[in-house]
């Protein structure tokens, strides 16, 4: 991830990669090395049983993925703040504690226990949030995500900023959950890399939220991320990351690009063979914008391209709008990492759905239902209770 914030051909990024390159490998290497293990105790009918907490995450209970609480769950099923009293107000007009959700955030006490909660009322804040690491388990919600808005434009064109720079809003600390409100980051196609929120943050949800931009619109940059009910939009590599992502019920709004670019809803940056992570998208429908339905046929779109070596994107039970390219999805650069990535897709619908002429690439599967629920959130994000327990609606397996 470090290299990823330097230019290509930069003395600096090669420095960087130089004074990186061994640890990464020894980690690379024990997480193939176990990979591999696990798969030659498989074949002799026994099983590898490293010590976690993930045996008791794998069930999802009522639809939520296994890492939240009762209350938490709460929170997320009913409307508004479940009930919750709010720690911080903030509201432009001078009613709440706050005018800033930076200002709420510098409250967060110090070793706090349980969730700290911030209500945003209806407004639209210009300013660049950040949730810092020692800051867990922060709940914020707001009036609606058309209502609560949170937007920023700094981008790579204008500003020079690398990717993870320009974020609106950034969250690096585990446990946040967002409900009901809007990130943006306006600086529209021609600004390239915009990033409108970038989630370091693992055990983290987003339920009735709102996403939009165009180029690198979310940045599920590590973790474990579940996002329901949401809305997101953009135009190239809008969903990337290195973190284990589920977008399940909503709306993916594919926009019109420059005229010299086409679209790719995802950009996965899974590295190694032995690495978690990857995006799912599951019960979801991907339809063009309006002002890209004239040209929806002849503006290319595709469901992913391979950012990384191990690139893994699963689209399953989705309704694919006509648009979508019949080729389904489009290589990185030549044959790169065409061996060596996971494409799947599963019981989608819809014109954009026909599979008959998808790429012809040994790593693009078509799964049974049997290999489909590995990608479910019980089982993906190993996300029954820590999910159901924020309140947050989950479908836990297939929709069918």
């Amino acid at each position: 991830m470090c290299l990823d914030g330097f230019e290509d051909g930069s003395s600096l990024r090669d420095q960087v990669r130089n004074s990186t390159d061994y640890g990464s490998e020894l980690t690379d290497n024990v997480l193939n090395i176990l990979a591999g293990l696990s798969q030659v105790l498989n074949s002799l009918g026994l099983k590898l049983n490293i010590p976690s907490i993930s045996r008791q995450l794998l069930q999802a209970d009522h639809g939520f993925p296994a890492w939240m609480s009762a209350a938490d769950r709460k929170l997320l099923a009913s409307g508004g703040n479940g009930g919750a009293r709010p720690n911080a107000v903030v509201a432009q007009d001078g009613s709440g504690q706050f005018k800033t959700i930076s200002a709420a955030l510098a409250a967060y006490p110090k070793n706090l226990k349980g969730r700290y909660v911030v209500y945003v009322k209806a407004g639209t804040y210009r300013e660049y949030v950040a949730v810092a690491k020692d800051q867990p388990n922060v709940f914020i919600y707001g009036d609606g995500s058309r209502k609560t808005i949170v937007t920023g434009n700094r981008n790579f064109a204008k500003d020079g900023l690398g990717t993870w720079k320009t974020a609106t809003f950034i969250v690096e600390a585990d446990g946040f959950i967002a409900k009901s409100i809007g990130f943006a980051n306006t600086a529209g196609p021609d600004g390239h890399q915009a990033v409108a929120i970038r989630a370091n943050s693992d055990m983290s949800a987003f339920y009735n939220c709102r996403f939009d931009g165009y180029q690198d619109t979310v940045l599920y940059q590590t973790g474990r991320q579940f996002y329901r009910n949401c809305v997101l939009s953009g135009t190239v590599d809008f969903l990337f990351g290195y973190g284990s992502a589920v977008i399940q019920n909503s709306l993916i709004i594919v926009r019109r690009p420059n005229p010299n670019q086409f679209n790719t809803v995802t950009a996965d940056g899974r590295k190694e063979r032995g690495q978690p992570g990857g995006v799912v998208i599951h019960n979801c429908r991907i339809v063009p914008e309006q002002k890209l339905v004239p040209d929806r046929l002849t503006i290319r779109t595709y469901l992913g391209r391979p950012w990384k070596a191990y690139s893994r994107t699963v689209v399953m039970e989705s309704q694919l709008a006509d648009f979508i390219q019949p080729d389904g999805w489009t290589p990185w650069s030549g044959n790169q990492f065409l061996d060596t990535l996971y494409y799947a897709e599963y019981a989608n619908a819809g014109p954009g759905a026909a599979t008959n002429r998808r790429v012809k690439w040994k790593s693009l599967h078509f799964l049974k239902r049997s290999e489909a629920l590995q990608f479910t959130v019980g089982t993906f994000l190993q996300g029954g209770r820590w999910i159901t327990d924020n309140g947050i609606p989950v479908l836990k397996g297939l929709r069918k």
